[in-house]
């Protein structure tokens, strides 16, 4: 059986990151644009990273530029962007294709896993797929659901 820990990612610093470091975790994947009017979720994101992390729960930031062009920046743009305006600390990755045939193996999956609006199709950024500590796709969650909507969900995957 695959699960989200059997993929590997390049980070938004250029290294190579197997996701089965993050197995135990929960963790929120998340399609992610600096120029999108859902931009302002990195907050919200970085908040949730910042009250669940010591209990074992991990954002993973996958920017994409499939969406109006609102990705258009190079990595270290991306991250001094995510930093300076959000404070973001939560892992961030190089960026992907989340539809069509240059996918991101890691998104393939996560959208068969669990099918949005348009199918195994992501509609827009800031899509994010909830995943479990032993790498299963729980719940995916639309642009529009707000990051703080997600909490509850996070709570009852998290250990006391």
């Amino acid at each position: 059986m695959t699960t989200a820990w059997d993929f590997t990612a390049t980070t938004i610093d250029g290294l190579d990151q197997h996701l089965a470091d993050y197995r135990g975790k929960v963790a929120l994947v998340v399609n992610t644009a600096s120029q999108c009017g859902f931009t302002p979720q990195y907050g919200p994101l970085q908040e949730l990273y910042d009250t669940y992390a010591e209990r074992g729960f991990v954002v993973l930031g996958f920017p994409c530029d499939q969406f109006g062009g609102q990705e258009p920046g190079a990595e270290d743009e991306i991250a001094t962007f995510c930093e300076s305006q959000f404070g973001v600390q939560f892992p961030m990755f190089s960026k992907v294709d989340v539809n069509g045939s240059g996918a991101h193996p890691l998104f393939q999956w996560l959208k068969s896993e669990k099918k949005g609006i348009l199918g195994g199709a992501i509609k827009w950024n800031f899509t994010k797929f909830l995943v479990d500590p032993d790498g299963n796709v729980v719940k995916r969650y639309g642009s529009t659901t707000s990051p703080k909507d997600i909490a509850a969900d996070i709570e009852a995957l998290l250990p006391g």
